[in-house]
């Protein structure tokens, strides 16, 4: 296995020094940005972005560096990623931008940065949902969900976007006995 995939940062700047292929693939076809960034090794990922690690390399299970911050939610790492000039187009197994599972997980922090990076905020996923609709639906309605969808009504989501089924995220979040969520989404025309 290549050094690029060390956790230390100094052996992966001699490997990156010393000429390594900085897309070579692991046996789950990761490479070494995207493992970097799986483990949330900034000091890791920002040499191997500096050297042109692609942040757009897919793996096997479709997943990118890029994508995975969206994953892990750490701001840090998708800043330094945004340098990188991510495809902010290209979509995971479910069909899904960044945005979608960081709304799920309640990383109101990162929706916020990449609400405002160009991403669609409207983009729906394989299962029909956008980002508003994973927050309410795969939310708890808790402060963190409860900031996920303030920053993604900030960043002009459409709040009456429905699923599949033609439920809205007003709908979703009455259903769901989610009182400070719906309020959010009325006040901002939700119906």
């Amino acid at each position: 296995m290549s050094q690029l995939f060390e956790a230390d940062a100094n052996r992966v700047r001699q490997a990156v020094d010393a000429g390594a292929d900085l897309e070579t693939r692991d046996d789950r076809g990761r490479t070494p940005l995207l493992v970097a960034v799986t483990e949330n090794r900034l000091e890791v990922a920002e040499i191997l972005v500096k050297a042109g690690a692609d942040p757009n390399a897919l793996d096997g299970r479709h997943d990118t560096p890029w994508l995975v911050t969206g994953v892990t939610g750490s701001v840090p790492m998708a800043k330094l990623l945004l340098e990188a000039k991510p495809d902010l187009t290209i979509t995971n197994r479910y069909g899904g931008v960044s945005l979608i599972p960081a709304s799920e997980r309640g990383h109101a922090e990162y929706v916020r940065l990449v609400a405002g990076s160009g991403i669609d905020v409207d983009h729906v996923n394989d299962l029909g949902w956008t980002a508003l609709l994973e927050a309410v639906v795969l939310g708890d309605g808790g402060p963190r969900h409860q900031e996920v969808v303030r920053a993604l009504v900030a960043a002009g989501a459409d709040v009456n976007l429905a699923d599949k089924q033609g439920v809205t995220p007003l709908a979703h979040a009455r259903t769901k006995g989610q009182t400070a969520v719906f309020r959010i989404l009325e006040e901002a025309g939700a119906h």
